[in-house]
């Protein structure tokens, strides 16, 4: 149930639209258009106070249009795995066309590179420390050089943009080009229903960006929110669309949706190195669009949830694909632990499908909360029609494959789960890794039970799954397939 507080927000976004101060004349360096009519590169400024404080000199990055000049990029620092703290790169840039890269690595000798996700087959080419290769679309890709994870290079590109809006067009909060951090007292922007809120290039927002029981809001632009306690908010609210930001270090959740609607993510890409610092996480919520997405994270990238905190209702319709995950902790894809046990009938997560993704990594030493793709079913939770479509994984340094259980965590939940039934893996590739943990597919008991499970063209080390192997299994399974 919505609060007073919450109910007097809405009205008062509806009537009343106010524009976050800009940051004035702070001076601004870098950024770029250049096109020869075939292609076009747009470099972005970045502003004094972040120019000096968040540079990263691992990694000297040019861009240019084939046979052009070269264009200085910025070489932004991101905090990267909390396990073991890390300052690693990015650059970011638009184009249409092709764009060829150079990249020089600034310390050590490059013996090797590597461009992933490794499914994007991009080809390179090294030699005297100093790495190229062409890109022919927008993509979000990782360069590391001799193995190196923790220290590597983030290349994130966008399409051109089309209908950039006006700061003085109706309905607009338009973040100009500099840093914006909010008002004393506040940890974000509160953005009123019927908003279309715009970054410009060069802008840094130092705040969450709160949409709290409005409707019809969209964000985008070429801004960066940079440490903010979240990056974007959604509650209580419908019709919200969030494309092309990108999220540097926020301390919890990258995007919180909570019993919410209608929601549409392009484009994000984001980092976290503390616990708690999820991706994407969505509770007691439905109909959600997640795409083309880059998450780096120190816990779950993805994790679908029941009912938390003072959110209820059934979560459904919920779509991931064409996205590129890397767990530095915890799951790539999570699901189910927390529900609401109050009424004594529990919630159902439904229609769940996870589409056309890259996994980078996986790592989870813990074995209560191991699986790349992992259902814990719990707090009287029922989940079902759940699908996992073309998933590429490529590395798991701890953990499992699959975690499909139904589950009591006395840390997370009040009761245990209700069931997991109609759950597909289709077309899924793992290398071979040598301690690779056992999956885990389990019940609680004879009544609260995982049943309806397909395995269909599972591959591990490029051999195809046959049967449930040294899965770790009990009695409370029921019609498991493997094809």
């Amino acid at each position: 149930m919505k609060t007073a507080r919450a109910l007097l927000t809405a009205f008062m976004s509806a009537a009343v639209i106010s524009l976050p101060a800009t940051a004035g004349n702070e001076t601004l360096h870098g950024g770029a258009s250049v096109s020869d009519g075939t292609s076009t590169l747009i470099t972005h400024p970045v502003p004094q106070g972040i120019y000096y404080a968040m540079h990263n000199d691992d990694y000297t990055v040019y861009a240019r249009i084939p046979g052009g000049e070269w264009q200085d990029l910025y070489e932004y620092k991101v905090k990267v795995n909390m396990d073991s703290p890390s300052e690693a790169s990015m650059v970011y840039f638009d184009f249409k066309g092709e764009v060829e890269i150079m990249v020089k690595k600034n310390n050590g000798i490059a013996h090797e590179a590597e461009i992933r996700p490794l499914s994007r087959g991009i080809r390179s080419r090294l030699k005297d420390n100093i790495l190229t290769f062409t890109l022919s679309r927008p993509q979000n890709i990782s360069v590391e050089f001799n193995g190196d994870k923790h220290h590597n290079l983030h290349i994130f590109t966008n399409p051109l943009e089309n209908n950039v809006p006006s700061p003085d067009d109706e309905g607009v909060m338009y973040f100009a080009a500099g840093t914006h951090t909010p008002e004393k007292g506040e940890d974000g922007f509160r953005i009123p229903s019927g908003t279309r809120v715009y970054l410009a290039p060069g802008s840094v927002v130092k705040g969450t960006l709160i949409c709290d029981s409005v409707k019809n809001v969209s964000i985008g632009g070429r801004g960066l929110l940079v440490t903010p306690q979240r990056g974007i908010q959604a509650t209580y609210s419908e019709n919200i669309s969030v494309e092309d930001i990108i999220v540097v270090n926020p301390r919890h959740y990258t995007f919180l949706g909570g019993q919410s609607r209608g929601i549409t993510i392009r484009n994000l890409r984001s980092f976290s190195y503390q616990g708690w610092s999820d991706g994407i996480d969505v509770m007691s919520s439905r109909d959600i669009l997640v795409d083309n997405v880059f998450m780096r994270n120190s816990d779950d990238c993805i994790a679908v949830y029941g009912p938390r905190w003072d959110y209820r209702g059934d979560t459904r319709n919920i779509t991931v694909q064409n996205s590129v995950l890397w767990a530095d902790i915890a799951h790539p894809m999570n699901m189910g632990i927390h529900g609401y046990t109050g009424d004594g009938v529990g919630n159902t997560i439904e229609n769940i499908t996870f589409r056309n993704i890259d996994v980078l990594e996986h790592d989870e030493d813990d074995p209560e909360y191991r699986g790349c793709m992992a259902i814990c079913c719990g707090d009287m939770n029922h989940i079902r029609n759940i699908l996992y479509e073309d998933i590429r994984v490529e590395r798991i340094e701890e953990g499992q494959l699959f975690h499909v259980e139904v589950v009591f965590n006395s840390k997370y939940c009040s009761a245990p789960g209700n069931s997991v039934s109609g759950v597909t893996f289709r077309n899924i590739t793992c290398p071979f890794i040598p301690d690779l943990k056992p999956s885990s597919l389990k019940g609680y008991d004879a009544d609260r039970t995982v049943n309806n499970v397909v395995f269909d063209n599972v591959r591990i080390g490029g051999r195809k799954m046959k049967g449930l192997g040294n899965a770790d299994t009990n009695e409370f399974i029921e019609n498991i397939t493997v094809k």
